[in-house]
């Protein structure tokens, strides 16, 4: 008998499930799937479209505050007027504080610059009326000089004589009186709203003033209390940039009369010393005040001494104007406001294009507080989460 050969069925290894191409994943990864977000483009592409709404958006803020400024302008004149005024005010009414009332320290402040300003142009137009006549005289002999002067350059020769240009000259005002009236009507209609926006200042000055301590925290109860301390510093930031860009314009200014009186009692022009405070007066009505300070000494060393001298004059009060805009105000003004002299020039240049003369004069402050409390919000911290400070964008 033999026994059978046992046989053995032929057996696999377990093998672990395959999952085919076409089974869907499992809901854990669908989750993470879904969770990374869509985007298009390129990195650098999707970062300049963002930049590029965020200038469009700077832009269109930019364009709405002019517009409103625009329609009141006069009211954001006097504000303009007034936060000046109270800039230069201010510490004499501190100093007027520490022997007499509060309130009592800031009007005698405010009555000390009245004098002052009074004083100065009383002094001028005492010192021009005591030597009118005598101005007077020597104003038509240094036109009759310098009317023979320009008869003797071949150009102009041809062009007639000194008497016939006066002549034309009479006859072309003769024919365009009614556009001279029209314009000196829209004149006294700007004269009459500067006057008000003056007005309106020194209203609001004397606020500013007494109470502006209590203004400030009446207006920083519509921010919350948490970040009561980032806009207060923020504030003074500001407040600082501004009234050191006043104090600057201050010193240029007193720069301007010093060196306008030396130059003008160097070459001996009559009224030195008067024509100096012009010069210092002028030097704070931005383009305008330093072109009538020019004029104002040119006609007087006409007077004086002749043609000759009046160019020399215009020579030199133009060289000073030139140290004034480009040497005194970016490095005085510049520094005060934190603003680098290229930013400065740019920025009066933008404000001249896009509101004149209003624009050129308030570009530089607006910009100079802008930037400071732009720079005080990114550094100053929030409110604590944690015991750790957090910086909030507000």
């Amino acid at each position: 008998m033999t026994a059978d050969a046992p046989t053995v069925a032929p057996t696999t290894a377990a093998q672990p499930p395959t999952q085919s191409a076409t089974t869907p994943p499992e809901p854990a990864e669908t989750a993470v799937l879904a969770s990374v977000p869509v985007t298009f483009g390129t990195p650098w592409l999707r970062s300049t479209g963002e930049l590029a709404w965020r200038l469009v958006g700077i832009l269109v803020a930019v364009g709405a505050v002019f517009y409103v400024v625009g329609l009141v302008q006069v009211v954001f004149v006097a504000l303009f007027l007034a936060l000046v005024f109270t800039t230069v005010l201010l510490p004499l009414g501190d100093f007027y504080d520490r022997v007499m009332p509060r309130g009592l320290a800031m009007a005698a402040s405010l009555l000390t610059a009245v004098l002052a300003v009074g004083a100065l142009v009383t002094y001028v137009v005492t010192s021009v009326t005591n030597r009118w006549e005598d101005l007077a005289t020597e104003f038509g002999s240094g036109l009759a000089d310098l009317a023979g002067l320009l008869a003797d350059v071949p150009v102009l020769a041809g062009l007639g004589s000194p008497e016939r240009w006066l002549a034309d000259g009479g006859a072309w005002l003769q024919a365009n009186a009614g556009d001279y009236a029209g314009t000196a009507a829209q004149s006294a209609g700007a004269v009459g709203e500067g006057a008000t926006a003056v007005v309106l200042a020194i209203f609001c000055t004397v606020f500013f003033l007494t109470q502006g301590h209590a203004m400030w925290r009446w207006a920083l109860n519509f921010v919350p209390a948490d970040r009561h301390d980032r806009w207060e510093a923020a504030a003074l930031a500001g407040w600082n940039a501004f009234s050191g860009f006043t104090r600057g314009m201050f010193f240029v200014a007193l720069a301007d009369g010093v060196i306008a009186g030396v130059f003008l009692s160097v070459v001996g022009v009559p009224l030195a010393l008067p024509l100096s405070v012009v010069v210092f007066l002028g030097a704070f009505v931005p383009m305008i005040g330093p072109v009538a300070a020019i004029v104002v000494s040119v006609l007087v060393a006409l007077a004086a001494k002749g043609p000759v001298l009046a160019l020399v004059v215009l020579i030199g009060m133009v060289v000073v104007a030139q140290i004034d805009a480009n040497v005194l105000q970016p490095l005085i003004t510049g520094k005060q406001v934190s603003l680098h002299p290229v930013v400065m020039a740019l920025v009066v240049a933008a404000g001249s294009v896009l509101g004149g003369l209003l624009g050129a004069v308030v570009a530089v402050p607006l910009t100079g507080v802008a930037w400071a409390v732009y720079s005080t919000l990114r550094q100053t911290p929030g409110r604590t989460q944690g015991g750790s400070p957090v910086d909030e964008a507000d």
